[in-house]
């Protein structure tokens, strides 16, 4: 796998438009790529931001997620679920913000199919996979890590189960994860400082099962876990979870 990033200016609320800056760190893609980008540049050039400057952080939170937990803590951090995610404050942002509070996209989704489309007619190619990252932190570990929080053209999960083992065992269990694996991998060559490099360029990636087209309805719903669902809900459910506004 290659990755190359890419250096921008700095970007504050809709100063550029996102194609043209695609447009100019990315003069030609090859067929069979991943292109990640930050969320955090889409939502500016998207303008969903808010001056943090009289604005109520919390409400913020209460208003962008679907559940959340007041402040708590030794960080005195507000935890969610926003977005089918385990996020701290509904993945508000304000480094690298200029005084704002960064939003996630209105919708995230749309804005990936979007910019795939945009790419496969800009540089005529048909396998080009694009992922929106975020970072965020794992239980009982220091550091972030990156994550999907979009993806288009590929299929962000390898399933495994009824596959034997090298030992011959069939599989319970496992899906592997590509689309926050490519995120993961992203964001570390981004960097999480000043790098200003926040667009990144995923080559030989053989093991990506590329579709000529955005995920359909069904295949995104078949992502999203409900909390009871989920593995961790014996522990998830501990927590006293109050209902937000987001979805």
């Amino acid at each position: 796998m290659k990755i190359t990033v890419y250096k921008v200016p700095k970007i504050t609320s809709r100063s550029h438009d996102l194609f043209e800056l695609l447009d100019s760190v990315l003069p030609d893609l090859p067929e069979g790529c991943v292109v990640a980008i930050a969320t955090k540049i889409v939502s500016l050039c998207e303008g969903r931001v808010v001056a943090a400057e009289g604005a109520d952080k919390d409400e913020l939170i209460r208003q962008e997620a679907r559940w959340y937990l007041p402040r708590a803590g030794a960080y005195h951090v507000s935890f969610t679920i926003t977005r089918g995610k385990l996020i701290p404050t509904a993945g508000i942002d304000e480094s690298n913000s200029d005084g704002h509070y960064i939003l996630w996209p209105e919708d995230l989704q749309q804005s990936a199919n979007a910019i795939r489309e945009y790419l496969v007619r800009k540089h005529g190619r048909k396998r080009i996979g694009v992922i929106l990252t975020d970072s965020t932190t794992r239980p009982l570990q220091w550091g972030t890590t990156g994550i999907a929080l979009a993806h288009s053209g590929f299929m962000p999960l390898k399933d495994y189960i009824g596959q034997p083992d090298v030992f011959g065992r069939p599989m319970q269990f496992q899906k592997s994860n590509i689309a926050n694996g490519l995120a993961a991998a992203a964001v570390t060559m981004m960097g999480e400082g000043d790098e200003q490099t926040p667009i990144a360029l995923v080559e030989d990636v053989p093991f990506v099962e590329f579709q000529e087209r955005n995920p359909s309805k069904q295949e995104l719903a078949d992502l999203r876990i409900e909390r009871e669902d989920d593995l961790y809900w014996p522990l998830l459910k501990l927590a006293k979870w109050r209902k937000g506004g987001g979805s």
